[in-house]
């Protein structure tokens, strides 16, 4: 059979699946293209849930459309793409020697073999489902499906919810806390660790994030493992180790799992802890059977990270399935692999991560230096800019970029996409920083953001400038025996302090009060962003001081309490 009379079966229509099958059936027209989806719907936009659930689109059905509006319906696919769906189809069996697919269909137990010269794996993930008791009543969802986000939508009209209880802090419960709390329910998440996204975030940048859900009224149980969903056959609570909170309604998302089952049933190789292997063609153990998106792994795009990753992402899945159908048609274009790059909208706040996190860097025995910066996305005379936090990671020994995350109202989507290409293309703090980033005031500063921030990490890296993050500093204040420098303006010191003992010097007058300094404690000099708390650490270090260091970030990188002073 030559190349273009192929028969390619597709298991699994959401994302990689249709790309992979659109792909081929262009590279190849005359190949016979086949996707089996186990569900009703076909290529839809699972991530576009919790905005409809907030009421931003009224129509459920726009996240199966084309930009156009036309719905993806088997038939769209038959007659657009020249591929055939077969939907509420489920494959139940693969037999690898004889390149058949057992399947069956739903509605009438009818059960068929499809053959097929390729085999594409695309079953995606399951939300996973907790051992607790409860899980099972009405009220309790888990958002992954067009339906679950339609019927939480009708119910909380029907039965005029008001209180919501999200289980898990990853990035489903933060957007559908926005989304809840925006149609007037009192929202609250549970999560069994002591921070937000603690698979995404180091707990630094997670302190911001929460403490913006706070702000906007959402309740954080942290460190609290759920012991049940209570309730008689509907929803009434959640029970934790430590407390009943009453709700309306339940959000389980503590994961995704990859649906393997499939694979591990017909003998491919797949990690012990889930997820299919495969290689950078998306090919799996077997050279007529890939696999990609939600069901499989991924590898890292530096062998610093040894181990396939498990980072269920659509934009990942989209891209699988093109490297996929290339293979197929011949056309090799390796997958170069994934930075792990996340983002999510908390309300007024953009949070993201692209790398390595300093935890995992850590836990990889890397030799890492990290700095916090804080600042505006545009300068200070444009009314438009916001603050926001860049947290920047590094290998001290060939100082390549390892990592960024980001937290604020400024615009963190771009500097992090601007991390993620630098990681994947390797390169170091020095090359980031000379990126010619675009620049005109409606955009960013001269130096951008993301070029200060690699400017302070080089300098640290070369023993110049000696920051310490704010949770470091805080420990180092309730130790004690430290001076806590603030070389703020006077105006800026009487809008807002530190809640602790501090001695003021502007630094205009620092040179002048040097001597007015204690020489043997430790000095930690800050700022509102921390600039100036550099510059004092380098005009002491010049008198003869060798005990100062910086608060990285400032007040505005200042996750803990901060005073304001009675003006009145």
């Amino acid at each position: 059979m030559s190349d273009s009379k192929k028969r390619i079966l597709v298991i699994g229509g959401v994302a990689c699946g249709p790309k992979a099958a659109s792909r081929v059936k262009r590279l190849l027209p005359d190949a016979d293209v086949t996707i089996v989806e186990k569900g009703g719907i076909v290529s839809y936009g699972a991530c576009g849930l919790p905005y409809y659930v907030e009421g931003l689109f009224s129509d459920i059905e726009m996240l199966m459309q084309t930009p156009v509006g036309v719905v993806r319906t088997p038939t769209f696919f038959e007659k657009a793409k020249g591929v055939k769906v077969f939907t509420r189809t489920e494959a139940v069996h693969i037999d690898r020697a004889g390149k058949t697919v057992q399947v069956e269909n739903l509605d009438s137990g009818e059960k068929n073999d499809l053959t097929y010269d390729k085999l594409i794996l695309a079953t995606g993930g399951y939300p996973f489902r907790p051992p607790i008791p409860g899980v099972d009543q009405e009220n309790v969802w888990f958002i992954r499906h067009p339906d679950d986000a339609d019927t939480i939508v009708r119910e909380i009209e029907a039965q005029n919810m008001k209180k919501a209880v999200l289980v898990g802090a990853g990035f489903i419960s933060l957007e559908m806390s926005e989304a809840l709390t925006r149609k007037g329910l009192e929202v609250t998440i549970v999560e069994m660790l002591d921070q937000v996204m603690p698979a995404v975030l180091d707990r630094d940048i997670a302190a911001f994030a929460a403490n913006h859900l706070r702000q906007m009224g959402v309740r954080l149980v942290l460190g609290e493992r759920v012991t049940a969903v209570g309730g008689s056959g509907r929803a009434s609570s959640v029970e934790t180790e430590n407390q009943s909170i009453p709700a309306d309604l339940v959000i389980i998302a503590v994961g995704t799992r990859p649906n393997d089952a499939l694979a591990k049933d017909a003998g491919l190789l797949c990690m012990d802890r889930g997820g299919i292997v495969v290689n950078e063609y998306g090919l799996t153990s077997d050279e007529n059977i890939y696999a990609g998106g939600d069901c499989a792994v991924c590898h890292y795009v530096d062998n610093v990270v040894g181990a396939p990753l498990y980072v269920p992402l659509g934009s990942t899945a989209n891209k699988a399935g093109r490297v996929i159908a290339n293979h197929i048609a011949g056309i090799a274009t390796p997958f170069s692999g994934i930075t792990c790059t996340s983002i999510v909208k908390v309300f007024d706040y953009t949070v993201g991560r692209t790398g390595l996190t300093e935890k995992q860097a850590r836990s990889l025995n890397l030799d890492v230096e990290s700095t916090t910066w804080a600042g505006g996305d545009k300068p200070h005379f444009m009314p438009e800019s916001k603050p926001f936090i860049i947290k920047m990671l590094a290998n001290r020994r060939n100082r390549k970029l390892l990592g960024l995350q980001v937290v604020g109202m400024g615009d963190g989507a771009k500097r992090l996409d601007v991390a993620a290409s630098a990681i994947l293309f390797g390169g170091t703090l020095d090359q980031l920083a000379d990126i010619d980033i675009a620049y005109a005031p409606p955009y960013g500063p001269p130096l951008d953001p993301l070029t200060t921030c690699a400017h302070v990490l080089s300098n640290k890296l070369d023993g110049l400038a000696a920051g310490i993050s704010a949770f470091e500093a805080t420990e180092r204040i309730e130790k004690g025996d430290v001076l806590l420098l603030d070389v703020r303006t006077p105006e800026e010191f009487q809008a807002m302090q530190m809640p602790y003992d501090v001695v003021h010097i502007p630094l205009g007058a620092l040179r002048e009060k040097v001597d007015d300094l204690p020489r043997d404690k430790d000095i930690l000099a800050f700022c509102k962003i921390s600039l100036r708390g550099y510059e004092a650490q380098r005009i002491l270090n010049g008198a003869g001081f060798d005990r100062v260091q910086f608060i990285e970030g400032g007040l505005l990188g200042w996750p803990f309490e901060i005073r304001v002073p009675d003006q009145s």
